[in-house]
């Protein structure tokens, strides 16, 4: 007989094992250690970029800090979605509520513009822009005809002054701005654009974008009064680049010429501002403003320059097509004269300069400078210089520093280089380089001052001087941001970028901030103009005009021992 009942062994009842359920695996609510590493350490990959400024230029530099902030947060984030202890519901509801922000904040906000170093300006998308927000400009038609034919010791007729580079020798201006404060005269909204004033006999002329409308307006210094306006329908807008036309116009034996930012090119009559005769370089050269936006991206800046009987402008041309770097016309008739060159435009303007006892014409290209004879647009040499009017824009002015040598300054990457022109047996002009410094004179959207052997700029924001026999750098201090700079004497009046007008002592000894004050509000790219002891200002937003204290010249300061030089940076 079989024993069917289990032995102890075998019996389910005696010597019960005990199973334990599977471990929980307990996800902490706090980052563990190694999160808080690697946040903190792109956290001082933002700090060490923003401290040392390592790509030398601070657009990238605010690039960078974007893209390693991103990284920083995305650890928390990353960890908070997948690996912490916080339940399914809450995690994937803080993810939504995180996305459901940013499209609420996009689809209410939108970048309007950009600062000189990237930073981005938003405003509200239902909201138009501001110059289309402004009346049209409205002039009585009975208006008297005024006179720009007559011109004065003061006038201020072009970009960057009456002899085009900058500078001004008076009048001999009052260095404390608390004991003698600017006196504003008048404050007032001005169209959207970076072109400056021009100034003859008592009255300014820019150009500014209001709406669709480019408009060439001329007013009255002393009181604002606007007392002709001259209107294209045309635009120019770019989120990088702002809205608006960029030159300045040119005042010349009564006549006022303008070139427009898709390239509308006049002759107005300076007393009432009604058309002598009117051109367009892009449709002369066979662009439309939609293709020639990508290959200038940021407008036709160059403004106009008159040598003789004629008028110069940059020109360009198509993409993939013909290019015409300089154009000449007749001043008063506008027929073309001639042509010169086979580059795209840059954002520099022509110079008229005497240089190996020649006069010429030297224009910074997109990719090169070139010289031209004035009355036949002969090429009479040139030098490579790297750029490109979509990316890498060349903007500063060829500096004319001595019989034979030209000072050459750029940002993204480029610096400034000194050419020397050398003529052969054969009588060609060469050119070869006495110096090249990639860390100095980085002028974004502005020119340099050359006098007594210095240079000055601001470079990449910053004011610096430079010996230009060397290249090498003597100081460097005051951040103005992407701005522009006036000298005035033995002074340095400097267009910050906020706004903020500031008075430098103009010595390469030492950097010196004498006076400074608000000027203007908002982005400011536009340069200064100065008539007689009249300050005149603007940017896309208003236009302001100071009176600045003046001193005699018994008044001037004694000169003094030379001080210590600021340690370069």
């Amino acid at each position: 007989m079989t024993d069917d009942t289990p032995t102890a062994s075998e019996n389910p009842y005696e010597n019960p094992q005990v199973v334990d359920d599977p471990p929980i695996r307990r996800w902490p609510l706090f980052p563990p250690v190694w999160v808080w590493v690697l946040f903190a350490f792109f956290v001082v990959l933002v700090g060490l970029v923003r401290v040392r400024e390592v790509s030398g230029d601070r657009a990238i530099v605010n690039i960078l800090t974007l893209i390693l902030s991103f990284l920083a947060c995305n650890v928390l984030g990353l960890w908070f979605l997948f690996l912490s202890g916080y339940s399914r519901s809450l995690r994937w509801k803080t993810i939504a509520a995180f996305t459901g922000a940013l499209i609420c904040f996009f689809s209410a906000f939108k970048i309007d513009h950009v600062t000189g170093e990237l930073v981005p300006v938003f405003r509200c998308r239902w909201q138009p822009p501001r110059d289309a927000q402004l009346e049209q400009p409205d002039v009585a038609s009975n208006s008297p005809a005024i006179d720009l034919q007559t011109t004065t010791d003061q006038d201020f007729p072009q970009f960057l002054g009456p002899h085009r580079d900058g500078q001004l020798d008076g009048p001999l201006l009052e260095t404390d701005w608390q004991t003698h404060p600017p006196q504003e005269l008048w404050r007032q909204p001005i169209g959207a654009g970076w072109s400056s004033f021009a100034a003859v006999n008592g009255f300014a002329v820019t150009i500014e974008q209001r709406g669709e409308e480019e408009i060439v307006s001329c007013y009255r210094v002393a009181t604002g009064e606007l007392v002709w306006a001259h209107s294209e329908t045309t635009r120019h807008s770019t989120v990088m680049g702002g809205v608006g036309p960029r030159s300045t116009p040119t005042i010349h034996e009564g006549k006022v010429y303008t070139l427009g930012a898709t390239g509308n090119l006049l002759c107005l009559d300076g007393s009432d501002g009604e058309i002598v005769w009117q051109d367009n370089v892009l449709t002369r050269y066979g662009v439309t403003p939609e293709e020639d936006i990508k290959s200038v991206a940021w407008g036709r800046a160059g403004s106009p320059l008159i040598v003789d009987d004629l008028l110069v402008v940059p020109s360009g041309g198509p993409a993939n097509g013909k290019k015409v770097s300089l154009a000449a016309f007749n001043k008063d008739t506008g027929e073309l004269v001639w042509e010169a060159g086979d580059r795209q435009v840059s954002y520099s303007s022509p110079v008229l300069a005497d240089l190996l006892g020649k006069r010429q014409i030297v224009l910074v290209n997109e990719n090169n400078v070139s010289a031209h004879a004035p009355t036949t647009g002969e090429e009479l040499w040139q030098h490579a210089w790297p750029g490109a009017s979509n990316t890498e824009a060349s903007v500063a002015n060829p500096q004319i520093v001595g019989e034979n040598r030209v000072l050459l300054s750029k940002h993204y990457g480029k610096g400034a280089v000194v050419l020397e022109l050398v003529t052969d047996t054969a009588g060609v002009v060469g050119t070869k380089e006495v110096w090249a410094e990639k860390v100095v004179l980085k002028t974004k959207f502005t020119n340099v001052i050359v006098h007594d052997g210095h240079a000055y700029a601001l470079s990449d924001g910053i004011l610096e001087c430079v010996d230009v026999e060397s290249g090498k750098r003597r100081w460097k201090r005051g951040r103005y941001g992407q701005g522009q700079v006036l000298r005035v004497g033995e002074l340095i009046l400097v267009q910050a970028e906020s706004g903020e007008v500031a008075m430098v002592a103009l010595s390469p000894s030492k950097f010196t901030e004498l006076s400074k004050f608000q000027a203007i509000e908002g982005q400011t790219w536009n340069n200064l103009c100065l008539y007689g002891d009249l300050l005149l200002v603007r940017n896309a937003e208003e236009a302001a005009c100071y009176r600045l204290a003046t001193r005699s010249p018994v008044d001037a300061m004694p000169e003094g021992p030379a001080p210590e030089a600021n340690p370069p940076e």
